[in-house]
């Protein structure tokens, strides 16, 4: 999934909308203390209050929520694992029984519980449903409504959620004319913030693919690797920063930890190319010979295949490895890129890397940027050095 169709499924999720049924919600309740199931139960989402409808559906769309390869995985499901999730899942979505499928849910929950201590209470939500996208029209001119056919796919959605203790405070009793205390022992669960969750399965051209799983973390970079692994049983994945990293050791292996700002400048110019060229299809990768390339036609000196193949089989033991170009470069249009000196933390776009230089002034090390005009500190307009020296020699 890329992120549009991420998008365009997530926003599909409000109240009475006719683009989106969900048939089932199913919540499982998981005590702290004994990591066991307290409490499940099934319902029609139908049933449910038009405000419990809200809270969920945002909830939901929380899941879906952020960047991809930073909150939002695709996950490939791993081969040859016993009692695997993606089996599971399959036939909890092909079942047309709701105890069967509160079965097979289950199954997962004992999954997640399996050698997991959690630090609160956790509730676990799952729907099934009906995600419908309208066709596009071949003809203008045709009568006939973008809405009359559709592409239909049924989907599970999980979402984990902790729960808090709730507040305690003092209440004004205006009948009795007195304060009061007011505790709650019930907890509060929190469907503002999912700790965790998936989607299955994922969507590509409009087509169900069935072999990956669409895995939501918490926070951004912060993946859970027990559920990644243990519970939805797929494969190990790199974040965009851990791209970015492996890049960068990379691009250092093959110049010798040395490069000038001009040359990064345009290495980054060469990938956010690739990117625009391809903004249409399926996010660009680059493989050694692509990395060859961007290094290649951004001026570094002495590249080669085997010295690009070499870097990757050292830096990550995998030459046939291939990065997102989204990844690996700073975000463009964006004061991304940070410039860290004793003196002061510089922020740029990369972009405009160029104008940065380190030279030698005066016999000290110093750090130059290309200006078009004068720059303004704390309201006044600075001087250049050259007049600033040209009229202090003047006044002597």
């Amino acid at each position: 999934m890329n992120k549009k169709d991420i998008a365009n499924i997530r926003k599909q999720f409000k109240v009475n909308n006719d683009l989106l049924k969900i048939h089932e919600i199913f919540n499982v309740y998981i005590m702290k203390e004994s990591s066991e199931i307290y409490h499940h139960q099934s319902v029609p989402f139908e049933l449910l209050e038009e405000e419990q409808k809200d809270l969920f559906m945002a909830n939901f769309k929380k899941v879906l929520s952020g960047q991809m390869d930073e909150k939002i995985f695709e996950l490939k499901f791993q081969r040859d694992v016993e009692d695997n999730s993606q089996l599971i899942l399959h036939q909890g979505l092909l079942s047309n029984d709701t105890e069967e499928w509160k079965g097979q849910m289950l199954r997962l929950v004992e999954k997640m519980l399996k050698d997991k201590q959690y630090e609160m209470d956790i509730v676990v939500t799952f729907i099934r449903g009906e995600y419908m996208k309208p066709m596009k029209r071949g003809n203008e001119e045709s009568e006939e409504s973008g809405r009359d056919t559709v592409y239909s796919s049924s989907f599970i959605l999980c979402s984990m959620n902790k729960t808090q203790d709730p507040k305690k405070e003092l209440l004004f009793d205006y009948v009795e004319k007195e304060f009061k205390y007011n505790f709650v022992v019930d907890p509060v669960i929190n469907l503002k913030a999912p700790i965790s969750g998936f989607l299955f399965p994922c969507f590509t051209d409009n087509a169900a693919d069935v072999n990956h799983v669409l895995y939501s973390a918490g926070k951004a970079y912060e993946l859970n690797y027990h559920f990644i692994e243990e519970v939805l049983n797929a494969e190990e994945t790199m974040t965009a920063a851990d791209d970015k990293v492996v890049f960068e050791e990379i691009v250092k292996k093959v110049t010798g930890d040395q490069i000038n700002t001009s040359t990064l400048s345009n290495v980054y110019d060469e990938i956010h190319r690739v990117i625009e060229e391809n903004e249409e299809e399926e996010i660009p990768k680059l493989d050694y010979k692509d990395v060859e390339t961007v290094l290649k036609s951004s001026g570094v000196e002495d590249v080669d295949s085997e010295k690009v193949e070499t870097a990757f089989k050292t830096v990550i033991d995998d030459e046939k490895y291939e990065f997102k170009a989204s990844s690996i470069i700073p975000k463009y249009n964006s004061k991304s890129i940070k410039i860290k000196t004793k003196v002061a933390d510089i922020k740029i776009g990369p972009q405009d890397l160029r104008y940065v230089r380190q030279i030698h002034f005066d016999g000290k090390l110093s750090l130059m940027i290309e200006v078009e005009e004068n720059t303004m500190i704390e309201g006044f307009e600075m001087i250049p050095e050259a007049l600033f020296q040209k009229a202090k020699n003047d006044e002597e």
